[in-house]
Order: structure tokens, then sequence, then C-alpha cells
């Protein structure tokens, strides 16, 4: 049995001239049967909580679990035998200083493929839409998780490395923009920051299986069952991500309004008729109506101030990301185990067990992120989390000055990892992302994120790839630049970065639009009230009943 059919009385202009209205019934298909088919017959809350535990989860376990799993692999034996012309653990002074250098370049070949990847996305994000970018992206990993696997040779390994870095920039740039899109205001916050919560998940699967495989002590399976295992997330996001909703707002800008009704139904759990829904329809139309005008996009845009201030938006979403990587975060993540046996001198099982347990902490630190960025606002979070990490690094510095046999250094500074991990993901772990694709308007939306998206792996890939010589040279100092840094962090949010808790994403255009001047943004967003959706709705049809009178006028006049 096929929809039902609803009969809606519309009132249609009559001929022009003729001064009078008549109405008519025309029908209409309801496709709210079939896209709830399609989702499983979820809807609402229970909709958005199958798209994180199915796509944003294995989205971002990826990037943990790959990003670091490296690390923990550096210092295996049998790594060494098949790898040795990056083993630094069997070799001294001028050959481990070289050794050091390539080992860097190996670890940040990952971070090379995301920037491809990140970037692909300004294109191919608005060309093909946000789902078949997400499928193609987990088709990336797969590929590359079973070269490295598979490797016997460090070429092998290093284009495998890079085809998962490919992938997982995709995915860094796309699954946030997908999820906003998806998410409403209320909730947009918490959702989006569960990529943090997820990546530092991946981070501690990483972390714990390396440990256990650790165990066998000797052997390729050291080291190649942990890369293989990320093989199940892959297949789980390509095998899922058709039977969830495509982004209404894409299919907005691509004209397939009709399209988006019943996904924007679906996921606010509300009749396709509902005011809640016509008003959120209405005002992504009324976002893009300036798009139409201007026609095709351009890149060249974000340079430009204009009366959307693209410039200083695009500017906040590239200094926060590279607040993100300049802060510590990748070098605590990445080379943990490295922190702990090298630069602390501890033994190898002790020094994975307080890795597995440092990433362990910040997995269980990222709930307080969650908790609190549409309870307390991004500004709030952004600047608790850059505070805390410069102290955290500068007590870092001290502790690790003074020789390695001083034991009670060493317990400082492996508490101050633990510390530090603690306010990482308070606001700088997915909150990043978020604030990134809400400050971006629509129709530049993919754009900016995939741009600001490759400048967080383009300064990951720095720090990646001078962390093992500048742990080797640099010693303690090197921390002192992730201090220095962290501490702009507080400062540059309370100056120029505006609250966006709470606002739908159209209204933060408006709000960026409306502000009088660049520097005065931060004030007028404290003063702006958060607009009702129907005010969308309401515009719109005034706007529309403008339109048609001033059309009819037009032909009357020309009778």
């Amino acid at each position: 049995m096929g929809p039902a059919k609803i009969l809606n009385p519309q009132v249609q202009p009559a001929a022009p001239g003729s001064g009078r209205t008549t109405t008519t019934t025309t029908t209409t298909t309801t496709t709210t049967t079939t896209t709830m088919a399609r989702f499983f017959g979820f809807k609402g809350r229970a909709l958005s909580i199958l798209q994180i535990a199915l796509i944003v989860a294995p989205s971002f376990i990826l990037f943990g679990y790959n990003q670091a799993n490296i690390g923990g692999l550096l210092t295996e034996d049998n790594w060494g035998k098949t790898f040795p012309a990056i083993d630094t653990v069997h070799t001294k002074g001028a050959v481990k200083n070289a050794h050091s250098t390539l080992q860097g370049f190996v670890v940040a070949t990952f971070v090379i493929g995301a920037v491809i990847g990140s970037l692909s996305c300004s294109y191919t994000g608005d060309r093909f839409g946000r789902r078949n970018v997400i499928f193609a992206a987990a088709v990336a990993t797969l590929v590359g998780e079973v070269l490295e696997a598979t490797s016997f040779g460090l070429a092998q390994f290093i284009v495998g490395r890079i085809i998962i870095g490919a992938g997982v920039g995709q995915l860094t740039s796309i699954v946030p923009v997908w999820l906003s899109e998806t998410s409403g205001a209320k909730n947009r916050g918490r959702q989006v920051v569960l990529t943090g919560l997820f990546i530092c998940l991946g981070y501690v699967l990483e972390s714990w299986i390396d440990l256990a495989f650790f165990e066998f002590h000797t052997g390729p399976v050291t080291w190649r069952p942990p890369i293989a295992i990320a093989i199940v997330f892959s297949l789980l996001l390509m095998s899922m991500i058709y039977f969830l909703p495509e982004s209404p707002r894409w299919l907005v800008m691509k004209g397939r309004s009709e399209q988006a009704r019943p996904i924007i139904a679906a996921l606010r759990d509300h009749d396709e008729d509902s005011i809640e829904v016509q008003a959120e329809l209405a005002g992504i139309e009324f976002s893009l109506e300036d798009t139409v005008g201007r026609g095709k996009a351009k890149l060249r845009e974000m340079l430009t101030m204009g009366e959307d201030k693209l410039l200083y938006r695009f500017g906040l979403c590239i200094l926060l990301q590279f607040y993100q990587q300049m802060s510590g975060s990748n070098l605590v993540s990445v080379y943990a185990p490295i922190l702990f046996q090298t630069n602390l001198g501890m033994s190898p099982e002790l020094s994975r067990v307080l890795s597995g347990g440092a990433l362990t902490w910040k997995f269980l630190s990222a709930f307080l992120g969650f908790i609190a960025i549409d309870r307390f606002g991004r500004r709030a979070v952004f600047m608790i989390s850059g505070c805390g990490m410069s102290a955290c690094m500068a007590s870092l510095a001290v502790a690790t000055s003074f020789p390695k046999d001083n034991r009670s250094a060493q317990y400082a500074a492996a508490a101050f990892i633990f510390a530090y991990n603690t306010f990482v993901p308070i606001g700088f772990l997915g909150a990043n992302f978020l604030y990134c694709t809400e400050v971006a308007p629509l129709r530049l939306r993919m754009a900016m994120s995939s741009i600001s998206t490759a400048n967080h792996w383009l300064w990951n890939f720095i720090v990646v790839m001078v962390t093992p010589v500048a742990l080797n040279t640099l010693g303690w100092r090197y921390y002192i630049i992730f201090a220095a840094i962290a501490a702009c962090v507080p400062l540059s949010v309370y100056f120029l970065y505006p609250e966006t808790m709470g606002r739908n994403l159209e209204e933060i255009d408006m709000m960026f639009r409306e502000s009088p001047s660049v520097l005065g943004t931060v004030r007028f967003a404290k003063s702006r009230r958060i607009a009702m959706p129907q005010e969308y709705a309401a515009d719109k049809a005034a706007e529309t009943k403008a339109a048609h009178i001033e059309a009819a006028g037009g032909q009357s006049g020309g009778e």
C-alpha cells in the first residue's frame, strides 16, 4: 500500500486584472513513511543518537586510533627489525638523530594525507553531498589500513599511512558539518563535542590494545593486529552511512527543498506541515537568498570582509585550529609512550601502562567538555582549557628539567601529563570543530570548515615531525613553546570570539552581518537576543506576499 494522499486546500492568485482569488485543491504525497523507513524507523532524539553511534563514533575513533597507533609501536623490537631505518631504540648518537628525523617524517605522513583529504572537501563536500564524501573517506581508511597492516617495507607503510590520513582528513572536515547541519540549536554543542570524546576513545583503545599485544614480546603479532583492528570501524561507516539522513541544508542549497522537508521532520520529530518544520526550512532558505543573487560561492570571498565579515570569521577558524595543535595536545597524545620511556626514563611496560592510563583519563575528562559546552558556552570552555593547558605545560617544563634519576621529578612530570589531559578535552577536543562549523555561512561552510581543518592538520604535521628531534635536542625547553601559545588562548577568545550557544546556524550568520564592527562583535552578541525560529517563517511569508503584490501590481499596470 502506497503513502497516504493528503488534500491541501491552497489559495491561488487569480488571473491578472480579475480582482479576485480562487481556492483550489491540490494533492500532495507525503514522504514521511518512506523517510522514516530509511532511518530504521527512528526519529527525533533517537535518530540523533543513531547518527552519533553509527557515524560520528567510528569516524572519530578512526581519527584517534590511527593518529596514535604508530606512537606506541615505535619501541617494539620486531617493528625495529621490519623498519630499521626508523629504529631509535637500538641506535645512538648521530645515527639516532638521523633515524629520529626520518621517524618523525613517517609518523607525519598520516598528516600529509589528512591535509589533502581536508582540502578536497572544500570541493567534494558541496559537489557530491555529505554522505557520499563520508562513504569515500571510509573506503580510503580501509585501503590504507590494509596496506599498513601487511607492510614488509617502509615505502608500502608510508603509502598506506598517507591514504589513511586522506580518509581521516575528509572525515574530520565533513562529519562535523554533517552533524551540525542535522542537529537542533539546543543540543548542537553536545552532539558535535562528542567528536572529541570519540577521538579520546580511539586513543584509549589503541593504547590498551597496543599494551595487550606487547605482552607477546616478539614477532609481528606485536604490531600488525593493532593496526588491522581499525578496519572494523571503516567497515561500519561504509555499511551504515546511506541508512541515515543527508544534510537538509545541503539539499536546500541544491534546490531540493521538498526532499529536505521530511528529513527535517524526522530529525525534529514533528509533522512535515508543523510550524517548527516550516520555520526551520524557511530559515535555511532565508540564509541562502544572498547566494542566488551573488552566483556561485567563491573561495576568495573568505579573504574579503564585506557585510558578512567573512575574513574575520575565517580568521577565527584558522586561529582556533592553530591553538588546538600548538598548545601541545598532539604532543601528549601521539608521543605519550616515548615521553614516559625516553624522556622520563621509565621501563617500556610501565611507560605503556602510564600512557594508557593518561589517555583513559583524557577520555573521562572529555565528559567535562560534553557537560559544559551547552551549559556555560563556547567562550568559557575555550578560556578554561587554555589557562589549564598553559599552566600544565609550564609545570612539565620545570619537572623535566631535573636529571632522569630524580624520581620525585619523574612522578611530578607524570602527574602534570595527567593534569594536562584534564584540561585539553574541556575546550579543544571537539569544541574547536564545532565552533568552525557554527561561524561559517552556509554557502561557504564546507569550504571554510575544510580549509580550517586542513590548517589544523598542517600544524599537526609540524608537531609530529619536529617532536622526536626536539625532545632529543631541546629537552624540557620544548614544553615552554606550548605553554606560551596556550597562554594566548584566553585573551584571544575574550576579545575576538562571540558566543554562539543556543543560536541556530542561520541566526549566527545574521549576528555577524548585523554587528557594527569586528571588535564590537563580542559585545553585540551579548546584547542581541536569541530569535525564535518562527520569526524566519514570518519574514519569509511577508517577503513572499510582498513579492506577489509587487508582481501583480506590475502586471496590472502593464495592462
